[in-house]
């Protein structure tokens, strides 16, 4: 095996393992073949295949056992990973588990993982109950569980399947993924990461992790199962791996990459876990954190907040009119799929706060009704605190100001009213 100082060889296992359990009180109602059977239809067919052949096989197990015989599972991080009374409470009341295993090899697709969770999820259905994810230690109702699994291509949401769960010490925030060890990769790690960028760099997480899991299944494309692959030292991410990580393809991002420098943290404790460690690039002067802030900014450029107050006649006011008149015709292109490539469309619009409107940019995912715009906030509100880089937001139409079209060098259409403010035309704020 070649070692490089441009490549970091990451050790492979033999096999990977998945469990899922589905809570019940008293015995099923259905057999697992007979549960799968009512999901055809409604799942794609090369997943609703590769369960039932799974099922078959001696790489697939589904046992019914009786609660006690099986090692309680903790409440508390149940909990911190979104579980709800009613599902604990389901839990409790419950006096038999479904358990599902299945076993793999490593590489793509993730044979193990599909398989499992689609029984789990048509065992579930079957009684109106629950999945509980091991690995994840999540509770997912079977629909969630059944919308995370692949589409005809074969496409699936990276963060159904991998969290981004962090913690606070004395040097800032500390950022973990969970979910790469489904697929035989270790779990990646940042350190010192400023407070302020809590949903930004979970985002940048979850990217890094598209892109690292894309080179490790590459690495694991052969027939035979390597000892190691060999991953880049220096990895780029860019807004369209985040996008792509949250579902959301045809927003492509694109953004200048951003380097993040690979690096081995082996455990000491033979129980714990060994991480992979996103560090700046080599050279890269001051601390970590001051890194991770100028990455942020590239990935989500262009699209800062402002508070600035428009008056009635002067230029501000006619670039919303103009941003305004333009909605219907944007929208319909949106729809159309005549969006330009490699484009991202994001609308400007008001947060009430004390002193005024502050205006905050959101990326467009959907705007199904005229009125009503779903999206994901482009960028930190001061006023709100649940507005943050990367959070859902439903934009009332009304409310928006201004709209543009986004591509690597800036905005390429629209956006006026940053226009005027970048041409120094500032208003200053009514009282």
């Amino acid at each position: 095996m070649l070692i490089t100082d441009d490549f970091l060889p990451v050790p492979v296992p033999e096999s990977l393992s998945a469990t899922y359990l589905v809570p019940m009180a008293g015995l099923p109602r259905v057999s697992p073949k007979t549960a799968v059977r009512a999901l055809q239809g409604r799942l794609a067919r090369p997943v609703h295949g590769l369960a039932t052949q799974m099922l078959d096989s001696p790489l697939m197990s589904v046992d019914t056992r009786s609660i006690d015989e099986f090692p309680q599972l903790p409440p508390d991080l149940l909990t911190a990973f979104g579980a709800t009374e009613a599902q604990l409470g389901r839990l409790a009341a419950a006096s038999h588990l479904v358990v599902v295993q299945a076993e793999y090899r490593p590489g793509w697709p993730p044979a193990h993982e599909w398989a499992a969770r689609a029984v789990a999820a048509a065992v579930a259905e079957s009684v109106d109950g629950d999945v509980v994810d091991v690995f994840g230690l999540q509770f997912l109702d079977p629909a969630t569980a059944l919308r995370s699994l692949p589409d005809e291509h074969g496409r699936v949401r990276l963060v159904d399947w991998v969290l981004v769960p962090y913690s606070s010490d004395a040097e800032g925030l500390w950022f973990t993924t969970k979910g790469l060890r489904r697929f035989g990769l270790l779990e990646l790690q940042t350190q010192g990461v400023p407070d302020h960028l809590t949903r930004a760099w979970g985002a940048v997480m979850t990217g890094a992790a598209r892109r690292l899991l894309r080179d490790w299944t590459d690495g694991l494309a052969g027939e035979e199962v390597p000892a190691f692959v060999q991953l880049p030292v220096l990895a780029t991410v860019t807004g369209h791996d985040i996008a792509v990580a949250y579902g959301n393809p045809e927003q492509h991002g694109a953004t200048a990459p951003v380097l993040l420098r690979l690096e081995l943290d082996p455990a000491t404790d033979p129980e714990a876990d060994s991480f992979l460690s996103l560090r700046p690039p080599p050279g890269h002067p001051g601390p970590d954190g001051k890194y991770f802030a100028a990455a942020c900014a590239t990935l989500f450029s262009g699209i800062q907040p402002d508070v600035r107050y428009a008056r009635s006649g002067d230029a501000m006011s006619r670039a919303v009119a103009t941003a305004r008149a333009g909605l219907d015709g944007i929208r319909a292109r949106f729809l159309a799929g005549q969006l330009p490539p490699e484009s991202q469309l994001v609308v400007k619009y008001g947060l009430p706060g004390d002193e005024g409107p502050e205006y905050v940019w959101a990326g467009v995912t959907s705007w199904e009704a005229p009125e009503r715009i779903v999206g994901a906030s482009a960028s930190d509100a001061n006023t709100d605190p649940t507005v943050r880089i990367g959070s859902p937001v439903v934009v009332e139409s009304t409310d928006v100001v201004d709209w543009a079209l986004l591509d690597g060098t800036g905005v390429i259409e629209g956006g006026w009213t940053q226009a005027v403010l970048d041409a120094g035309e500032r208003p200053r704020p009514s009282h």
